[in-house]
């Protein structure tokens, strides 16, 4: 028994991979996976072509046009060669052991369909089975039965996903998925009809991903009206059936009402003004198909009273009908304000600020202010500095102003305007922008007002997990709301990726409505353009003798550490490396340190602790080789095409405790050691500038540096303040 999993895909680069890992169960040979990139405009087509080069069981076919889900699936059965064939949505995933559960069952009961259960997840991490998953026990199924002997099969969920068909039987029936909205249930209902062995598995086997963004049928427009002329295939069908339909003619007559309620009553899939039109029609359908002798059914409160409304084409009453219990509904939202007024008094101040901050808010937006930031206000660098210095260049009607903590004004570049985070300054500015550029979030007090434009420009490329993905990951989540990271998140009309990897984070991440702007890191312009003029100068200022090989130093965060531990012995390293070497030591920004390198007595001049230094671009710069463990420095450092070592001897830990988007020690950028004795090595033997490691830093490169050519900043000033479309990058 052979089986085939169909997996359509279009714009679901955050989650094919996971869609695929949990398919590909390596213990089952006879499983053939047909990936239909339905003219994908991310890098969908990228990652399914990666999968079929190192599993030989995945098929790609790369459609030359966007054919949507139901053709994209044809195709793919056409293409099938399995026994049986599922049919998967590329944003979901399969359970542990589900795909060879599925075999087992198939292999066990040889029927037409096989019906299995799934579960819904939240983005919020919440996971709830199906609601209907006592129709799989109750009452006790044989393995074997017919639609007839057991009809309560009919109200399982319409969906392809959740069924394995035999494909003979499927292909002598002559069904095809349609078209537009709701393509699967003119199939899926159908077969369960029409089959003379209907089987099913009590198991979760499918995990339906509920989406913040993206859900084609979430989304409102005319397309929902699509449901009619799905509903009129089933009914056909069923009229050539002929006498053997009449079983099932009563039950799904009213499952075609209650999806048809469905889609009219959760108010985010018909719009407003096409409700009536669309109850019109869904009365004629009604009427159309209504069995004869049919009673309305009365399982939920005024269930028998719609119908009634439907059967008359009476819209109004159907409002009327919907207002009644709407309005109970609402009470509870006007209590809650009410007790949120009566909660504690605002200190005077914060009273003042907050009443300027309002006030500044009703003036009109100044269209040519821009607000930059970085780093929770901590100073001028990174993605946001490259983006302001190019802004002063190609649109210097854009007044750019920074926002800093008082400690930061000090450090401020001559020239460059800002204000003082807390000040009236900085609320009049941020009421009043018409452009905001942040490397983080801005605080929960800022109000977005209609007409605002923010860009998130993110601060690193992520190894480790990001936004929602850390959910699953409770050391690194700790103490995070995620509720408010979203609803900060929401407020971005832009999101900058630096490479296909940061792109499919993002989308996991993330899942909030703003445009990806796939256009390299505007920091690592500076990386792409340096030269030895500029290298030699920042070389002296460093204080690094001539002659010395300068390795920077920069390693990452560790959530499951209270306090910032060296991971090796740094005095006796640089004793080992001789006398030839100078460590730039640059610890994570959330440590606050003062000069490490005297503290602990490590030999004077040596060791020059750049913490503190403004710029880590410089230090890249400057700097000969790099050591890091699992800092994003590395993505950037990689452009200088200079050796990187990873000290890597805690990565499991690292894995478990933040998680990780991909196996850093089997694609390095260089060499990668695990023991203070191997790290040593790396440099003193020059494993780290051997022909090995360079290839290993070329494939590194490729794979993560594909969009920094030096003009990023260029590319987001087009976008964000001339209006103009930038190009996608070469896939």
């Amino acid at each position: 028994m052979s089986l085939s999993i169909i997996v359509p895909v279009h714009k679901v680069q955050g989650y094919i991979r996971q869609c695929l890992d949990s398919i590909l169960d390596p213990d089952l040979p006879n499983l053939e996976v047909i990936a239909v990139d339905d003219a994908s405009p991310d890098g969908c087509g990228e990652i399914l072509d990666e999968f079929a080069e190192r599993d030989s069981r995945v098929r790609v076919l790369h459609l030359a046009e966007n054919v949507g889900l139901g053709h994209a699936r044809n195709a793919g059965l056409d293409a099938a060669t399995g026994d049986y064939v599922w049919f998967f949505d590329s944003d979901d995933h399969a359970t542990e052991g589900a795909v060879r559960a599925v075999c087992d069952r198939l292999a066990e009961t040889r029927p037409d369909v096989l019906v299995f259960d799934y579960a819904r997840s939240y983005w919020n991490g919440k996971v709830k089975r199906s609601i209907i998953n006592d129709l799989f026990r109750e009452p006790p199924a044989p393995d074997v039965f017919t639609l007839e002997e057991r009809p309560s099969v009919l109200e399982m969920m319409m969906t392809a996903w959740n069924k394995a068909i035999r494909r003979q039987f499927l292909l002598d029936l002559g069904l095809r998925f349609s078209g537009g909205y709701y393509e699967d249930v003119n199939v899926t209902y159908p077969i369960l009809m029409a089959a003379e062995r209907l089987s099913l598995l009590d198991r979760v086997c499918y995990i339906y991903r509920q989406r913040r963004r993206g859900a084609i049928t979430k989304t409102t427009g005319a397309k929902h009206f699509d449901a009619f002329a799905q509903y009129d295939r089933i009914f056909a069908f069923m009229d050539e059936m002929g006498p053997k339909a009449d079983p099932f003619r009563q039950l799904m007559f009213d499952r075609t009402i209650w999806h048809l309620l469905v889609i009219i009553e959760r108010g985010d899939r018909v719009h407003e003004s096409e409700n009536e039109r669309f109850f019109s029609e869904m009365s004629k359908t009604y009427n159309r198909y209504r069995p004869e002798g049919h009673v309305p059914p009365d399982t939920k409160p005024f269930l028998a009273e719609k119908h009634r409304l439907i059967q008359k084409n009476d819209y109004r009453g159907f409002q009327r009908l919907g207002a009644g219990s709407v309005k109970a509904k609402a009470k509870k939202p006007a209590r809650k304000a009410n007790n949120l007024r009566k909660r504690g008094v605002l200190y005077s101040k914060e009273v003042a600020k907050d009443r300027y901050y309002q006030m500044q808010r009703r003036l009109a937006i100044d269209e040519n202010l821009a607000v930059f930031a970085a780093y929770w206000y901590r100073g001028y660098a990174c993605n946001p500095a490259a983006i302001y210095e190019k802004a002063r260049e190609l649109a210097p009607h854009i007044r750019g102003v920074w926002v800093v903590k008082p400690g930061a004004r000090k450090d401020m570049p001559k020239g460059v305007e800002y204000v003082v985070s807390g000040s009236a300054d900085y609320y009049r500015t941020i009421a009043r922008a018409k452009y905001f550029v942040n490397n983080v979030n801005f605080p929960d007090h800022y109000v977005k007002r209609p007409g605002q434009v923010h860009m998130m420009t993110q601060h690193g490329t992520p190894l480790k997990k990001m936004g929602l993905d850390q959910m699953e990951f409770p050391v690194g989540a700790k103490d995070m709301d995620f509720k408010a990271l979203i609803t900060r998140s929401d407020r971005w009309d832009y999101l900058l990726s630096s490479n296909p990897l940061s792109s499919e984070a993002w989308e996991r991440g993330f899942p909030c409505n703003y445009e990806m702007l796939e256009i390299g890191y505007p920091r690592n312009d500076r990386l792409v353009q340096a030269d030895e003029e500029e290298r030699g100068r920042l070389r002296a200022a460093l204080g690094v003798p001539e002659g010395a090989t300068a390795v920077l130093y920069a390693p990452t965060h560790r959530d499951y550490q209270r306090h910032y531990t060296p991971m090796f012995d740094i005095g006796r390293f640089v004793e080992q490396l001789g006398q030839d070497h100078v460590l730039l030591l640059r610890a994570h920004y959330y440590y606050k340190l003062k000069n490490m390198a005297a503290d602990m007595g490590w030999p004077e001049g040596r060791v020059i602790d750049v913490s503190k230094y403004p710029s880590v671009e410089d230090l890249a710069i400057a700097s000969d080789a790099l050591l890091t463990d699992y800092s994003s420095v590395m993505f950037d450092y990689a452009n200088l095409d200079k050796p990187i070592v990873i000290y890597a001897n805690d990565w499991e830990t690292y894995k478990l405790t933040r998680g990780v988007n991909f196996d850093l020690t089997a694609t390095p950028p260089g060499v990668v050691a695990t023991t203070e004795s191997e790290l040593v090595d790396a440099f003193v033997s020059r494993a780290a500038w051997s022909d090995t490691a360079n290839k290993a830093r070329e494939n590194f490169r490729a794979r993560f540096c594909p969009w920094d050519d030096g003009h990023a900043a260029e590319r987001a000033v087009r976008r964000m303040f001339l209006g103009e479309k930038v190009p996608s990058p070469p896939r």
